[in-house]
Parts: structure tokens; C-alpha cells; sequence
């Protein structure tokens, strides 16, 4: 199954305690790139989260967002800074006796000075954390996946069309080519007779040039290999399992093909019909780049 590497999901876990929301989003990347942004409190679960993912996405440049709430009570400790206590007392009683003042200090007035009384997170079970991350990572995951093969499956019938389109230029191109040394022979044999002019052609000189002239702008095996392009490219586009960086190799391949019949050929139509091979190619090629 094509894949694209463009494409988002979303996925949510809750319980009575706590709960997860996953975005994610991709675009196009050479490797496979992560940037997630999560609680600092859950930083020792980004590895994890990375894993996961990877189990369904290989290729692309991910970015990952993780929001968190905790509605646990339970998970909040009371704390008393006990020294801190003593010094605002402490002050209290310098400024009594200073201006000999009432003792009314109490447990209520010392309470209400900052941090004095405050509270904190306990410590959360990492493991029960996860178990309810892993849901929601692993929902927004396979959302994506869906995407990116809707995607994937317009992509590949995009590039199986362009290649029906190369296929008939290249059968085109192997017409005109039948054409192009006999072309070639009678024009030639014709010059050599207006330079000439009355003098005999010599026939073993003009089959020798024309021999030469059909080895140096032979395309034939530029030809074969292109078709055998094709090919591969209709059995990857095949293939279940991620096919990108074969067919950025490919593309290559066909670049290569194309450019070397264009610079062998001496003959405007077939070179013509190879600017036209060469314009599908590169849009195959662009569409080859959001494959993962």
C-alpha cells in the first residue's frame, strides 16, 4: 500500500483521573523526524512514544503535540515550610516587643503569609501514565496511516497514468526511429551527389558512414531501459512496504535514460517527443517525493 508522507491524526484516552490528547501532523522529509512537545513532567516517556509511533510511520517530518490533564485530587500533597513559619514568627515578635504591641499572633495570621502552606504534585505512576498515553498515541498513529494512504492511493494512480503516457511516447519514439537512419542514408547519399555531381557514389563509403551514423545516435538501449523503468515503477507502486527511497533512485534512473537520448538525438521529432518523456518524468518525480 502507497503511502503518503503528508497527512494528520488525532487521538484521545481518558479515565476518572486523567486524560491524553495526541495530534500529530506530517510532511515531506528524506528520514523519519520527530519534534514532540509534552509535559516536562512526562519527558521520560518521549522515548516510548517515539517507539510507537515508528511501529506505524517510517518516513517523514512529524510533529507531535501531547496535552495533558490530571484531575486527581489525590495526586496533591499539602506542604508546610516549617522554617519558613518561623521566620515570619519570628519577625512578629520583633515588632511587638519593638513597639510594644499585643500578642495576637496565631496560627491563622502565620498561615496566610506566602508559601507557608502550599501544595504539590506526588509523584505519578509512570507505568499507569503510559498505559493511557500508549492509547491515545497509538489512536492518533493509525488515524494518520489512514490518511496517508487515502493520499498514497491518489498518488499512485497520478504516477500510473503519468506512465501510460511515457509508454505510448516511447512506442512513439521506437516508430519514429525505424525511420530516422534511412532518413539519414538517402539524405547523405544525396549530398554526396551534389558535391560530386557526376561522379559515382561509392557505395562501401556510404555504408560505412551510415554504419558509424546508426552506432552514434542508436537509442535503442536508452529505449529498453526506459520501458524496464516503467516496469519497476508499476511493481513498487505494488509493494506493501515503504517504497520512497527506491523510487527516488528510479527517478534518477529515468532522468538518465531521457537525457541520454536527448543528447544522441539528431532528429527534432523524437527529440521533441523525449522533452515530452522528460516533463512526465520530473512530475512523477515530484509526486515520488511525498511517498514515504
Amino acid at each position: 500500500m502507497i503511502k503518503s508522507m503528508t497527512g494528520f491524526g488525532r487521538g484521545m484516552a481518558e479515565d476518572e483521573k486523567r486524560s491524553f490528547l495526541v495530534e500529530m501532523r506530517g510532511v515531506n522529509h528524506r528520514y523519519l523526524d520527530f519534534s514532540i512537545r509534552m509535559p516536562k513532567s512526562l519527558m521520560s516517556l518521549e522515548d516510548r512514544v517515539r517507539k510507537e509511533i515508528s511501529k506505524v510511520i517510517s518516513r517523514g517530518k512529524l510533529d507531535v503535540f501531547i496535552t495533558y490533564r490530571n484531575y486527581a485530587k489525590e495526586d496533591l500533597a499539602v506542604q508546610t515550610n516549617l522554617h519558613l513559619a518561623k521566620g515570619y514568627v519570628d519577625a512578629l515578635n520583633s515588632i511587638k516587643d519593638s513597639f510594644s504591641l499585643k500578642d495576637d499572633i496565631s496560627v491563622s495570621l502565620v498561615s496566610r503569609f506566602p508559601d507557608v502552606i502550599f501544595t504539590e504534585e506526588k509523584e505519578e505512576n509512570i507505568e499507569e501514565i503510559w498505559s493511557l498515553l500508549e492509547d491515545a498515541v497509538r489512536e492518533a498513529s493509525l488515524k494518520m496511516l489512514e490518511m496517508k494512504k487515502v493520499e498514497g492511493t491518489s498518488l499512485k494512480n497520478d504516477m500510473l497514468q503519468k506512465k501510460e503516457g511515457i509508454i505510448a511516447l516511447v512506442d512513439r519514439i521506437r516508430e519514429r526511429d525505424k525511420l530516422v537512419i534511412p532518413l539519414y542514408k538517402d539524405r547523405l547519399e544525396k549530398r554526396i551527389e551534389e558535391l560530386l555531381e557526376k561522379v559515382p557514389v561509392d557505395e562501401s563509403r556510404l555504408a560505412l558512414e551510415v554504419a558509424m551514423y546508426t552506432d552514434k545516435a542508436s537509442i535503442d538501449e536508452e529505449l529498453t531501459r526506459l520501458s524496464s523503468h516503467m516496469e519497476q515503477l508499476e511493481n513498487f507502486l505494488k509493494e506493501e512496504e515503504p517504497v520512497g527511497r527506491k523510487l527516488d533512485f528510479l527517478a534518477q534512473e529515468m532522468n538518465r535514460e531521457a537525457n541520454t537520448m536527448a543528447s544522441k538525438s539528431v532528429d527534432i521529432e523524437i527529440t521533441n517527443l523525449v522533452l515530452s518523456i522528460k516533463n512526465e518524468i520530473e512530475k512523477i518525480r515530484e509526486q515520488m517525493q511525498n511517498i514515504e
